[in-house]
């Protein structure tokens, strides 16, 4: 006769923001799931780790920046005082690299514009033990650009003219185009503004 299985636990979960409105947000998001048993917010360290202690809650959101205070600071903290937390950071802007992330004991890294259900299965997979590090789109992207293709982006990021990478290079103007041509593919943009735009979410040009 087979067991019936253990219904796994519903979580705890703790956003850590200093923008209500991010809270709110988050806490709509997260308190409506029915694997969630309870989500509650705090505007930073020190209010955080009170509720830490409260509530032991299974997974932190942290932001990466609240407002003097560093993420990854709250994050060392929060697991000093908590150590069953297992913490989730968290940005609209800013990057972290995976080896700071863990440095600082972060379990994952995820983007405020990812889609929810991508937030939501990354907040579910590092309360299982596992981690969750987002790599944007714009990253991914760059990693299958060729060197050549890198080099002819950072020279357009800093607003060089194609007749001009071409004699920086040592190209002609065709083979420019041809490079130009297959980055916008790659990072699926359709000018030259947005390839500079996203040159610089890779950290290319000036």
């Amino acid at each position: 006769m087979t067991e019936p299985a253990t219904p796994r636990p519903r979580l705890r979960i703790l956003v850590v923001d200093d923008h209500e409105v991010v809270r709110w947000g988050f806490r709509l998001l997260l308190g409506g799931q029915s694997w969630v048993e309870r989500c509650l917010g705090a505007d930073g360290a020190d209010e955080a780790i009170a509720l830490a202690h409260r509530y032991d809650p299974h997974v932190a959101l942290v932001d990466l920046f609240l407002g003097s205070s560093s993420g990854a600071d709250v994050a060392q903290r929060l697991r000093a005082a908590s150590p069953r937390t297992r913490v989730l950071l968290l940005s609209g802007a800013g990057r972290i690299s995976e080896r700071a992330a863990r440095a600082a004991g972060a379990s994952g890294f995820v983007l405020k514009d990812q889609p929810a259900s991508e937030i939501c299965a990354a907040v579910r997979a590092v309360a299982g033990g596992g981690t969750a590090f987002a790599v944007p789109a714009a990253e991914a992207a760059g990693e299958r650009l060729t060197t050549r293709e890198r080099e002819v982006l950072e020279l357009l990021a800093e607003g060089a003219t194609n007749r001009e990478i071409a004699a920086r290079l040592l190209l002609s103007p065709h083979t420019v185009k041809e490079h130009t041509s297959a980055l916008y593919r790659k990072l699926a943009v359709r000018n030259r503004a947005e390839a500079a735009r996203r040159a610089h979410e890779l950290g290319l040009g000036d």
